[in-house]
């Protein structure tokens, strides 16, 4: 699959130089000599069309004249008609006896295109016995060879990859490019450009899914968004709610190219800013990527500080919701070359991105690289079927890991180039940690009304928040990844309210489905209470977890930003076993929490305790479930200075 690079966010101009200029052609014609001069003025402007017209009516005029026959092969080459351009370089050797190294170096880059490793590297061989004095076409000699060893040294059994377009409904334009999916799925969003060229103007459109699965006719994501400048290259967080998106043209910005943002707020999205020179420079800005809680921003540069060319870059939101420096990823993820299209999947774990400064099958090959402990691994190409001989320069993955989507350049059209692919992804390309989600609506437990109210996960296992978001203004929705390979605690608070908890032990190869789970946050007052859930025991035991930590500092939390209120920790258990002895377990499992509660500088006068053994269900006793939920840990308000 090749991908699309021809947009505004990412335009690499290439201009061959192989022939160096001649004193004298090899044509005898003047006129085919003129011809070809001329339509050299058109090739190097990227002006193909005229130029191939121009180099056709030369070879007529000549039809031994060699020079134009490459000229015409390296143009077909640009413009991705490699089995064309294959034939015409062919053609120039035969018809050329003497140096044929420029020839030979096309043939070799070719091939590399074509998945003939064994023939490019015959090729590129061919080209540097010649001894070239052209150091950055001997680097890129040399690049090919290494990339075209590497493929035959990681040659694997191609697995099943068939990729396919979407529907016309959805490839309704002649350019449609970078897609990206909501976490549900539902959602398709990418760019779109109404001509082939850049001088039409590029937009974002969103395509949804009927009740049957099926894509609908894409329309503009907003009429705050999309304006008479151009929108493309966005990224979206998992609650579909923080767009980022790239405009270079127009708006007014710090550099060439520049992030933008826009919050929806229930079915509104907010008018286009600028993020402001924390994250814009004066250089390129674009291709941003959000982590699956909008906290942290990939984006593609070519500031100075870099490693490359185009390197990725990181930056995060702090405590007060800001967003900080960027940093460079550094050597370990960026090269002396170019990187392009970081992706972050919503695992939070997982970076896709493509890069032509490591070994691979072709130019841009798609790597991914692990972030475990802070520290992202070393990267590893992705392999066939994925990547081969063409450049690949962006990749979606779904939240699953199941599919993926691209953007696929088509040459043999002249009224449609970009269309969008979709595919499986072989089992043996799936990422390592899958997600799934929980969502739901926020709201006052009194009156009904939809809160906005600030929700966490934390990894239980390490003590250590992962994400952090908040509920809609409007109608309290919320959604918050889960990625595979934990316990976590969710928590939901709000100024004025008790918090509540819920507990989610999502291990590795447990169920991907999303869950759902409406929180009604109780305002505080005496007698309101909340359930600890993520308080644990061993059985018939009162020591405390080491996962029970994050649960109890959370209580911590609540009282030092509640100085006023005094809390009484109430234990309870289930039916089964001796009455009197649940009672006593209750009643040690109560004052566990409040020793831990007053440790942490709380004053015991604002804690009491009571056990109540199993005197008050909170579901029947009828079933191993409603029996876990009635052994648990309450905290009840009991007074209010």
């Amino acid at each position: 699959m090749r991908l699309i690079i021809f947009t505004f966010s990412l335009v690499v101009f290439t201009i061959v130089n192989a022939f160096q200029v001649e004193a004298q052609l090899s044509t005898k014609s003047k006129k085919a000599a003129e011809l070809y001069t001329e339509a050299d003025n058109f090739r190097v402007r990227g002006q193909y069309t005229q130029a191939i017209d121009l180099l056709e009516q030369a070879i007529s005029k000549d039809k031994k004249f060699y020079e134009a026959y490459f000229r015409l092969g390296v143009i077909y080459k640009a413009k991705g008609e490699i089995d064309l351009a294959e034939k015409l370089l062919l053609q120039v050797i035969e018809l050329n006896p003497g140096n044929n190294g420029p020839s030979f170096f096309e043939l070799g880059e070719l091939y590399l295109k074509k998945n003939n490793y064994e023939a490019s590297i015959i090729y590129i061989n061919k080209y540097l016995a010649y001894n070239p004095r052209n150091r950055q076409r001997v680097a890129e000699a040399e690049r090919i060879l290494t990339n075209a060893q590497f493929a035959i040294d990681n040659a694997e059994e191609m697995a099943e990859f068939d990729p396919h377009p979407l529907s016309d409904t959805v490839n309704a334009f002649p350019m449609q490019y970078f897609p990206i999916l909501s976490v549900d799925q539902n959602s398709l969003i990418f760019t779109r450009r109404l001509g082939t060229s850049m001088q039409y103007d590029e937009d974002l459109v969103v395509s949804i899914k009927d009740k049957d699965g099926e894509w609908q006719l894409p329309v503009s994501i907003s009429e705050n968004i999309n304006s008479e400048f151009n929108e493309g290259t966005c990224t979206l967080s998992a609650d579909g709610r923080t767009l980022i998106f790239t405009s270079c043209y127009g708006r007014q910005g710090y550099g060439s190219c520049d992030l933008y943002i826009s919050e929806k707020t229930g079915e509104e999205w907010s008018e286009p800013k600028n993020l402001g020179p924390v994250i814009n420079s004066s250089a390129w800005d674009s291709q941003p990527s959000l982590s699956a809680d909008g906290r942290r921003l990939f984006f593609i540069s070519n500031r100075s500080g870099g490693v490359g060319s185009r390197d990725i870059w990181l930056a995060s939101k702090n405590e007060n919701n800001e967003w900080e420096k960027p940093v460079n990823l550094g050597r370990g993820i960026n090269t002396v070359n170019d990187e392009v299209s970081p992706f972050i999947h919503p695992n939070n774990k997982t970076l896709y991105y493509a890069t032509n400064g490591l070994p691979g099958f072709g130019g841009f090959d798609i790597y991914y690289s692990n972030e475990l402990d802070d520290k992202w691994e070393k990267p590893e190409n992705l392999g066939p079927p994925i990547n081969n001989g063409e450049d690949q320069v962006s990749l979606f993955i779904t939240s699953d890991g199941n599919r993926g989507y691209y953007s696929n350049e088509d040459n043999k059209s002249k009224d449609r180039k970009g269309i969008i692919y979709e595919f499986d992804v072989p089992k043996s390309k799936r990422v390592e940690y899958r997600t799934s989600f929980v969502t739901g609506i926020i709201k006052d437990s009194l009156t009904q009304q939809p809160l906005k109210a600030k929700i966490e996960l934390y990894d239980l296992d390490l003590d250590r928040r992962v994400s952090l978001v908040n509920s809609d203004s409007i109608n309290g929705k919320y959604l918050m990844v889960l990625t595979e390979g934990s316990q976590y605690a969710l928590y939901v608070e709000r100024q004025g309210y008790l918090f509540q908890s819920n507990t989610f032990n999502y291990q590795k190869g447990d169920s991907s489905k999303s869950i759902q789970r409406d929180f009604l946050l109780s305002p505080i007052k005496e007698g309101a209470k909340t359930v600890l859930n993520n308080i644990f025991f061993e059985t018939d035991k009162y020591e405390l977890t080491d996962k029970s930590k994050t649960e109890l500092k959370k209580v911590v939390d609540f009282m030092n930003g509640n100085p006023s209120i005094k809390i009484q920790i109430e234990g309870h258990t289930d039916n089964v076993g001796d009455s009197n002895y649940n009672l006593e377990l209750s009643k040690k499992r109560a004052i566990s929490v409040q020793t831990f509660i007053v440790n942490q500088g709380i004053v015991q006068k604002r804690i009491s305790y009571q056990g109540f053994g199993s005197k008050i269900p909170k579901v029947p006793n009828d079933s191993d479930q409603n029996r876990q939920l009635n052994r648990r840990i309450e905290f009840k308000i009991v007074g209010l200075r």
